[in-house]
């Protein structure tokens, strides 16, 4: 070999320790996928991103504290703690460390804290190993909190030992892999809740088409590194056969099985990484104790099945306008569809029944209507178009073909299958398709009140005598869908202020929806059924309304709660545009009074049993969470209401919801008053910056309702006007407004405020921005969050703009000039 190829050989062969010794600067190889810049090490990479992604991983076990780097975790536990007593977090590492292998194999106990810590040191001291040691972080340290958690009695005694009925879901284990000996995960008591029939089930989610959720492998920011440690949305135990075997570290019950999901199994000690355990927790709510079980997405098990779905649709295709172009998908992808839809969608509006609904029984255009929003949920857009399309024709011709057209005569499949289908086009994101849902309202409206009537006619016909399971569940379902119905016009009337096409008398007497333990029910004989009917205590849309006005907290089902917080925000809504409502003090007294019994109806809520395997920050079912967002927005229209910001968004022009956002300043004032709306704006934001921005930016798209963003726009709006005004008044801010501003930016390091320019209204506009737009699913999001972003814009071009004209030399941070100078016609 040539003396200079050898120099070269020699010199590319070089280690880093040998490049550090020669005195020589360490090459710069880890950039920050945000701003490219370059560091020599994973972990001064992986902090300096937390400077953009808001993160704080490190969670202090004693108290509610964050932090973005564990040495400043180890300082505040050494400083604040140290009066408390107890070992000293780095000293128990140590001792834990020593006693490793006799903490393997022993039972749950207070340790399970100090091994996630001992662990979490070993990965850092590791960091050289692992490129994405934040995303090991976070994992970790949500294991100390979940693994301090468990030491507090979750159910009460009387609870059986398995908590999953012997007939219930088998798949409950977390799909995680890991590469062994890299971490070792705390004893947790769910070991033993598990049945010991269950056998052992390891997918491939890559290798399996009908595995549910593809769409956590479609972000690349992740997924373009080789972790020792998978990235958080990647986590599956990918080329796994049966006969391997999970790491020793474990030491989970043989017994528990692999899903398969890209989340970890709902019943995992780890819930922040997958979201809450669907029940209630039961230390709050009052109920007999019950096994937990797993609702079974519907599938299609052969060919034959899928030929007389074909025929079908050949059927309710009399005008042979679909078939043409229309093509059925294969077996796989219609289970892996079906399954995105219940496991995913589903839980957040359940009028299906999933026990019943049989894909190769129902009608057409409904199961296209399901497909369509599986396929949403997949990220295979033209295959969404094409179901949702094909449903719409066929429901089209069956409601022009019928002789004698009544909404007492029309089936319930196609009042679902029409909601569904404007749920896809309201929220598409194409303003087309809002102007179609809108144009059928009312005739979604009267097929609610033809079959309420119906339904009505046959409860009088019993004369008082108990249904069985088969009739409940068909009353039951009309009144689900009816619900879900005024839902969505609740959202509507939310989003685009569009007046409600249903008012609360349709309801009135009618039952409100039962618990999801109960409606999922498996009945075997009809005397257990009854008993069962007898004990849910289900009261009326009246009983319930009434209660909420009057102070007296209610006892309802978690998707009760949902429907009467809809009920909640539409009062709220006509009492603002009463031309009486700036005198109305008596009335905004009792709005105030049933949104505050309507939170404290929250400690009484039916236990839920039904285990969603879905990631949110919230305990408990997620229609609960999502109640919870439509409440902030309710409080928040009783004193602020954006309503030109709500007609924008109906033409689907970022720039015209950006301009109105803008213009909307002078609907923000300071004041007291205005300090309790700020103070949920707040806690809307602090959701997600607690959980962490990137977290919630890939996950919740899949794992959240649409409700969150939807609700969280004006919330978002006001927040950064408000913040504008305090960053630009002459008037001083007050004591109580700086401990509010300061919270805020506490949620922030000062990194990132640097990034988008000095004032937090414009960053924070930039951040929920990028949020909620970075994985879409509905359309809508990826509207409002370019919207956002030049919100941002404007909040800072018009501060130059302003800055320019007094002569001052403060530098422009607005990126892209011509989008502000656009931007500034607002002013």
């Amino acid at each position: 070999m040539p003396a200079a190829d050898m120099t070269l050989a020699s010199a590319t062969s070089s280690s880093p320790a040998a490049t550090r010794k020669s005195g020589s600067a360490p090459e710069k190889k880890y950039k920050c996928q945000f701003c490219n810049r370059a560091f020599s090490r994973s972990e001064h990479r992986s902090r300096h991103e937390r400077s953009h992604t808001k993160e704080r991983p490190f969670k202090c076990l004693k108290c509610r504290s964050t932090f973005v780097r564990r040495d400043l975790l180890l300082r505040h536990d050494r400083t604040v703690h140290a009066k408390d007593g107890g070992v000293p977090l780095h000293s128990e590492v140590k001792r834990r460390t020593t006693a490793k292998a006799d903490t393997s194999s022993a039972g749950p106990s207070k340790s399970s804290t100090s091994n996630d810590t001992a662990n979490l040191e070993q990965i850092e001291a590791n960091s050289d190993e692992m490129v994405d040691i934040e995303a090991a972080a976070m994992l970790m340290t949500d294991f100390q909190a979940k693994a301090m958690a468990s030491q507090e009695p979750e159910v009460p005694p009387e609870i059986p030992e398995t908590v999953i009925s012997p007939t219930g879901p088998s798949l409950m284990e977390p799909s995680v892999a890991y590469a062994p000996g890299s971490v070792s995960l705390p004893q947790m008591p769910w070991d033993t809740m598990m049945p010991h029939t269950v056998t052992e089930h390891r997918h491939s989610l890559s290798s399996n088409p009908q595995e549910p959720h593809p769409a956590f492998n479609t972000t690349g920011a992740l997924g373009s590194h080789n972790h020792n440690l998978p990235p958080l949305m990647e986590r599956q135990m990918s080329g796994m056969s049966a006969s391997d075997s999970i790491p020793p570290s474990f030491h989970i019950n043989s017994s528990m099985a692999v899903s398969g999901l890209a989340t970890p199994g709902a019943l995992s000690p780890y819930p922040s990484m997958l979201g809450p355990v669907s029940p209630v927790d039961y230390r709050r709510s009052p109920g007999p104790s019950q096994a937990l079980t797993m609702t079974k997405a519907p599938q299609i098990e052969s060919e034959e099945q899928c030929a007389r779905i074909y025929e079908n649709i050949k059927h309710y295709d009399t005008e042979n306008a679909l078939l043409d172009t229309f093509h059925l998908p294969s077996l796989n992808t219609l289970n892996r569809l079906l399954k995105t839809y219940f496991d995913l969608f589903h839980p957040h509006l359940p009028f299906l029944h999933p026990a019943s609904f049989q894909p190769a029984e129902v009608s057409a255009p409904l199961l296209l209507a399901v497909l369509s929003i599986g396929a949403l949920y997949i990220f295979d857009q033209d295959q969404a178009y094409m179901l949702h399309i094909g449903s719409k024709v066929l429901v089209n011709q069956f409601l022009q073909n019928k002789e004698n057209f009544s909404s007492r005569k029309c089936p319930l499949w196609t009042m679902q299958s029409t909601l569904l289908n404007m749920i896809f086009a309201s929220w598409s994101g194409d303003p087309k398709g809002l102007e179609w849902a809108c144009s059928i309202k009312s005739l979604l409206a009267n097929m609610v009140a033809g079959n309420r009537y119906e339904l009505k006619l046959r409860s009088e016909a019993r004369e008082g005598a108990q249904p069985n399971h088969e009739q409940w569940v068909e009353d039951e379902q009309c009144r689900r869908t009816y619900y879900a119905v005024y839902i969505f016009f609740g959202l509507l009337t939310l989003t685009y202020n569009h007046t409600p096409a249903m008012g609360f008398n349709e309801f009135d007497t009618l039952e409100l929806p039962s618990s999801e333990s109960l409606w999922t029910l498996e009945v075997s004989d009809d005397e257990k059924w009854r008993e069962n009917l007898t004990a849910s205590k289900i009261i009326t849309f009246r009983q319930a309304h009434d209660n909420l006005f009057q102070g007296e907290p209610a006892r309802y089902s978690a998707f009760a709660t949902r429907v009467m917080i809809n009920a909640l925000f539409l009062e709220v809504w006509y009492h603002k545009r009463s031309p009486e409502a700036l005198q109305d003090v008596v009335t905004e007294y009792k709005l105030r009074l049933a949104l505050e019994t309507w939170e404290k109806s929250l400690e009484l809520c039916e236990p839920e049993t039904v285990v969603v395997q879905l990631s949110a920050p919230h305990k408990g079912h997620p229609l609960i969470f999502n109640a919870m967002a439509i409440s902030r927005n309710t409080r928040t229209r009783l004193v602020v209401d954006l309503k030109s910001v709500q007609e924008a968004l109906r033409y689907h022009d970022s720039y015209e919801v950006a301009a109105a956002m803008t213009n909307a300043r002078d609907k923000v004032q300071r004041s007291p008053e205005m300090l309790k709306v700020i103070q949920e704006c707040v806690d809307c934001i602090e959701v997600a910056a607690i959980q962490g921005i990137r977290w919630v930016a890939r996950t919740s798209a899949t794992n959240w309702s649409i409700e969150h963003p939807l609700s969280g726009m004006d919330l978002m709006v006001i927040l950064t006007l408000w913040l504008y005004r305090l960053e630009h008044d002459e008037e001083p801010a007050t004591e109580e407004e700086m401990a509010m501003y300061n919270k805020l930016r506490n949620l922030f390091d000062e990194d990132s405020v640097d990034i988008y320019g000095a004032k937090l209204s414009s960053t924070v506009a930039r951040l929920w921005g990028s949020m909620i737009d970075e994985v879409v699913v509905w359309g809508i999001t990826k509207l409002m969050g370019e919207a956002f972003k030049l919100h941002s814009q404007a909040l800072v071009g018009y501060e130059d703009a302003m800055s320019s004209r007094s002569g001052s030399a403060t530098p422009s941070m607005a990126a892209g000039g011509m989008q502000v100078l656009e931007m500034q016609v607002a002013y």
